[in-house]
């Protein structure tokens, strides 16, 4: 077996940026809506005290494939990428994959907010302040355009931290605020973005024509925003709708409340690849619901690996003689 080249989460952080991941996602999505790759949604084993999460992906215009496998336990989480050619079936890259996970998910709400017409908003409500929530309002600023944005987490001086930081660097007002509903009402784009079981986003509260990217939650019984939210949505996009089929709890409690059907989902695929219209009427709500595909995992990986072989970064290791 040849050398494999190993990326440390360093490695990765100092090869790809956001506009990196913007780029391998919208064409991760330009490339499933061609039939050009293959995404296997994600599966589960528990035992031990630890989960074990596994997704995998191909792409016939790369010629790679790859699995993203991370454990979960009450330490934390550990991510990693294993990057295949397909033509020799050799196992090429190992990648450290937790800042690559943060940042394809933020480039995928990103490429859905241009797809649904976004670009010229310029209010954002984001509830959750932790790792995703950075990537997730990076990723929004990137594409659309915005000045203001009011930000809620339960932790009082984690959310004001957050607003400090992410106000500094992306150079906008990003406000702290004392309750969910002050980063909801009148916003037209609320992301939601926690760790949250029961919906932290009220239906209700929101305007009329906003744009709600729900990404938080990746299991069947967990939801960030209410059924109320699902039924006003005119048009409800996933990333994969046999993805969030399995894990959507946004869209599964929805349903089991008579608020959604799976006829109305729209795959972001399509509307990349322009196979189905964005348009809805003025004032109808859209829900982009991402559980996170290994598609676009592959195709930032794969953007690291080629920057780093240019770069000299990394090392090579041998795994067998």
């Amino acid at each position: 077996m040849s050398p494999v080249l190993f990326l440390t989460e360093s490695d990765v952080a100092a090869l790809v940026d956001m506009d990196a991941a913007l780029g391998t996602t919208a064409e991760a999505f330009r490339q499933l809506s061609a039939g050009q790759a293959t995404n296997v949604p994600r599966v589960r084993a528990k035992g031990g005290g630890a989960i074990l999460h596994t997704m995998s992906a191909a792409s016939d215009v790369l010629g790679l494939a790859g699995w993203k496998a991370y454990t979960t336990t009450r330490q934390g989480a550990k991510f990693l990428f294993g990057m295949y050619e397909t033509a020799s079936g050799e196992l090429v890259a190992l990648v450290e994959a937790d800042r690559l996970g943060q940042l394809r998910t933020g480039a995928a709400t990103g490429v859905a907010l241009q797809a649904l017409g976004g670009a010229g908003i310029d209010r954002m409500g984001l509830l959750g302040t932790g790792h995703q929530a950075e990537t997730q309002l990076e990723g929004a600023a990137k594409v659309c355009a915005l000045s203001t944005v009011k930000v809620f987490s339960r932790n009082a001086e984690r959310r004001k931290a957050f607003a400090r930081r992410m106000g500094e660097r992306l150079q906008l007002d990003v406000r702290a605020v004392d309750r969910p509903e002050e980063a909801v009402r009148e916003m037209p784009l609320v992301i939601t973005a926690t760790s949250a079981a029961q919906p932290v986003l009220v239906g209700a509260e929101l305007a009329e024509g906003a744009v709600v990217c729900a990404v938080g939650s990746n299991w069947p019984r967990r939801a960030e925003i209410d059924a109320e939210t699902v039924r006003r949505a005119a048009i409800v996009v996933c990333d994969s709708a046999a993805a969030c089929r399995a894990e959507g709890g946004d869209l599964l409690l929805a349903e089991e409340a008579g608020a959604f059907a799976w006829e109305r989902v729209v795959e972001l695929a399509d509307l990349v690849g322009g196979k189905a219209p964005a348009e809805r009427e003025q004032g109808a709500v859209a829900v982009f619901k991402s559980v996170g595909l290994a598609i676009e995992d592959l195709l930032l990986a794969a953007r690291a690996v080629e920057l780093a072989r240019q770069r000299g970064v990394g090392r090579e290791v041998r795994l067998m003689e």
